[in-house]
């Protein structure tokens, strides 16, 4: 494992670490892109690496052969974390860019929380996508959960109810538990029906869950162009198929009658305090 010095001056302040993984947790590549942007927004560095060779198949991740500057290079999948200071934040940021390992995931998972411990972490967020009956015509749902009540409270989370098969986003939340750490999950549901990626309006929706989580405002840069592009290209998907027509059709009184039953205001909430940060920001 490739560790550079710790960044210490100045020290960051109660960093909080964002992780997501390419692979079963990352629908549409919503999470990972997501994950980018902070690093690209934020302008974060490289502040460690995980040497790969314990954690992947090479011949499911390949390494990747490119040629820089007249001379071939071979890129290997693994693990990148990166430090971003952010000083419109009372936080500052170890933002955790990884492909979910082939094996030994409980000894990946305590290198990835030892280099968090030596960073000062407290709170870990993962970011993960999946498949689901929703409709692309409404807005993309976003689930956030903890484990803890402290937790729940603290970062507006709720209990999560789900039971069945895990990826690593769920194996690393739980370790952090287990750790003492505060663990955070945000979730994106992507069409079933146009779930191949890109899926940008998912990957700003969770952008914008951040920013209600985090109270922070957090530029969505070319996502949101993008995700009306998806939408339009979504729309011509289904209008010339009277299958996938219906079936949004269905979707959508679902949806519609499932936000009559259980709304609370809490989205409309939340996207108005978005609004009157970014106005008052800009």
């Amino acid at each position: 494992m490739d560790v550079p010095p710790r960044p210490t001056s100045p020290p960051l302040r109660d960093p909080v670490l964002i992780a997501a993984f390419e692979g079963w947790n990352d629908a549409g590549e919503a999470a990972s892109t997501a994950l980018r942007h902070l690093i690209s927004t934020w302008g974060a560095v490289e502040v460690a690496d995980i040497d790969p060779e314990e954690f992947y198949d090479f011949q499911v991740n390949r390494p990747q052969a490119e040629v820089v500057d007249g001379t071939r290079v071979v890129t290997w999948p693994t693990t990148r974390l990166f430090a971003a200071r952010v000083p419109q934040c009372r936080h500052d940021f170890i933002l955790v860019d990884g492909i979910e390992p082939s094996t030994r995931w409980r000894s990946y998972t305590r290198q990835v929380l030892d280099l968090a411990t030596d960073f000062g972490v407290s709170t870990v967020i993962t970011l993960g996508a999946y498949l689901a009956n929703v409709p692309h015509t409404r807005p993309i749902p976003i689930t956030t959960t903890a484990d803890t009540p402290a937790a729940r409270e603290r970062w507006d989370a709720e209990v999560s109810d789900y039971e069945g098969p895990t990826g690593i986003v769920g194996v690393l939340g739980y370790a952090a538990s287990l750790a003492g750490m505060d663990a955070v999950a945000c979730w994106a549901a992507i069409p079933y029906y146009a779930g191949g990626p890109p899926s940008p309006l998912a990957s700003a929706a969770l952008i914008h869950r951040l920013e209600s989580v985090l109270d922070i405002t957090i530029p969505s840069g070319d996502l949101e162009a993008a995700g009306r592009d998806w939408v339009t290209g979504v729309d011509e998907l289904a209008e010339s198929d009277d299958e996938i027509a219906d079936y949004v059709s269905t979707l959508e009184e679902q949806s519609d009658s499932v936000e009559l039953i259980d709304g609370s205001g809490d989205q409309l909430a939340r996207e108005f305090e978005r609004y009157l940060r970014r106005r008052d920001e800009g």
